[in-house]
């Protein structure tokens, strides 16, 4: 039954999955760490980046897909500015309320251009196959969204950790009327972060649009796990949500595999003994202002 062959292929595939669910609770992190905001509409931008990509691809083919995701960031700045913006000294449940009417909003619209009914989206031909290595056996396309979600993450380390926006972000995360009496726009910079937030969900939508049925409801799919790695990895920790991503995505795989009656329930007892354990998550810190 513990075949090491079927074991090993699992945890590849559960990288993959973690993989993706560490890219969309990113951006969810980024977004509470500087705004303040449960931005329920996250899954949303998630969902919008899969039809982006596909009606790219359908006119102007597999290159245009790269756009996907900068036109998933330009609309969630346009989102910030017209609606969230209007939400920053508001009661959290407001913003909970507006971000959840948002995301209904956004997948009323998709069902209204593209219907309710999945449409499948396949992997470019020449990431299709299979590699072997040993006893693993994985497609080609997932061993290339997990090597472009390491580049994507190591590309957002970078920039947050050794670009000047990259600080006053992080700054702007831990005492944003300080970096506001810097002389620094910080309005402007809650437009860029929001934009980015929704941009790297944005990106997970295009690398899981071949993966999953592209459907208006794929959001649900995208949300909930996002919340429980941020939970599980702690608030405000980049490498918390690394780690528990790809935990929760290998426990849900291998679930898949010998339980599969329990894979929709286990990342949430997984994340209630972590919490039990770690109320803070595995990396978490305190934070001043959420508490």
């Amino acid at each position: 039954m513990f075949d090491p062959a079927i074991i090993f292929s699992q945890i590849a595939s559960g990288l993959v999955l973690g993989g993706l669910y560490v890219l969309i609770a990113i951006g969810l992190s980024i977004i509470f760490g500087l705004l303040g905001i449960v931005n329920f509409a996250h899954g949303a931008f998630f969902t919008l980046g899969a039809y982006l990509a596909l009606t790219l691809f359908q006119y102007f083919g597999w290159p245009a897909v790269i756009l996907a995701p900068v036109i998933v960031g330009a609309f969630g700045m346009l989102a910030e500015t017209l609606l969230i913006k209007r939400l920053y000294d508001k009661e959290p449940l407001v913003s909970l309320i507006v971000t959840f009417a948002l995301a209904l909003c956004i997948e009323a619209t998709v069902r209204l251009i593209y219907g309710g009914i999945g449409q499948p989206f396949n992997p470019p031909p020449f990431l299709a196959g299979f590699y072997i290595w040993g006893p693993v056996l994985i497609t080609k396309y997932r061993v290339a969204v997990l090597l472009t979600t390491a580049a994507v993450l190591i590309g957002l380390w970078l920039f947050l950790e050794h670009t000047p926006f990259g600080r006053i972000l992080r700054a702007g995360s831990r005492d944003p009327e300080m970096v506001g009496l810097l002389g620094i726009n910080l309005p402007r910079v809650l437009t860029w972060v929001f934009g980015l937030g929704c941009a790297i969900s944005g990106i997970a939508g295009v690398l899981a649009a071949p993966l999953w049925t592209v459907t208006p409801a794929m959001a649900t799919n995208a949300i909930m796990p996002a919340f429980v790695v941020v939970a599980i990895g702690g608030l405000g920790s980049f490498a918390g949500a690394v780690i528990a991503g790809l935990l929760v995505g290998v426990v849900i795989a291998l679930t898949i595999q010998y339980y599969p009656e329990a894979s929709g329930a286990v990342m949430y007892l997984f994340m209630a003994l972590m919490l039990l354990l770690r109320p803070r998550g595995l990396l978490g810190e305190r934070w001043e202002r959420f508490e």
